[in-house]
């Protein structure tokens, strides 16, 4: 419970980025013991969501745009096997669950909401792939960047575009075309990459040069 609430304060950019996280506050606010406070810490510094700094304690981690790359180079081949695994055993009622989920997100106007509904659309594709290990590794490398989704959507207006992607994907998957499918997700995955690190990397120059004004 303690690890749930911290991470959607994460997610919801409620706890920034560089914002110590204070043991005892946590556990006095939760109505909890340092114990499970403790242990959620370690989970979440397991997730990447935070980090031991020595001499100041645990506070919430920071992705730089090169962080934000290697992790979808690493996403990306994962993923992209997940969905070619998964698509032999795919039914129509996972297509159908899947095409809901994108008039979900059409009619969303929530950005956390939008982002939890693009984890469901991806995870709705993977699971019949039956490679429980896969999918958990999957799991945590887009929660560690999802704080960061919430931005490429929101921020960038990438909404009315991602969808046109998710819907490209989808259609390949309709026609049990393996191939396309993976194309399609694979393009997904890396405009989102592209356009992500090019934001944050301008985003920290600008931070940069007002540091310096």
């Amino acid at each position: 419970m303690v690890a749930e609430v911290l991470r959607e304060a994460i997610l919801r950019g409620i706890l920034t980025a560089g914002q110590q996280l204070r043991q005892d506050e946590i556990a006095r606010e939760l109505g909890v013991s340092h114990i499970p406070v403790r242990e959620a810490l370690r989970q979440l510094e397991a997730e990447g969501l935070v980090r031991l700094r020595p001499y100041r304690g645990f506070e919430v981690s920071e992705l730089s745009p090169e962080e934000v790359k290697e992790l979808y180079e690493i996403r990306i081949p994962l993923e992209c096997q997940a969905l070619k695994l998964a698509i032999p055993h795919l039914t129509d009622q996972d297509v159908e669950r899947a095409a809901q989920i994108l008039d979900a997100i059409d009619a969303e106007q929530d950005p956390s909401r939008w982002s939890q509904l693009n984890t469901e659309f991806h995870a709705v594709l993977y699971a019949p792939s039956r490679r429980q290990r896969l999918l958990n590794l999957i799991r945590t490398l887009r929660t560690n960047v999802e704080r960061y989704l919430r931005l490429y959507i929101s921020v960038m207006h990438r909404k009315h575009y991602s969808q046109k992607e998710h819907r490209k994907i989808l259609e390949a998957v309709r026609r049990r075309d393996t191939a396309g499918a993976v194309a399609a997700l694979e393009e997904h995955l890396d405009i989102a990459c592209r356009m992500l690190v090019d934001y944050l990397r301008r985003e920290r120059q600008r931070e940069e040069r007002e540091a310096g004004a």
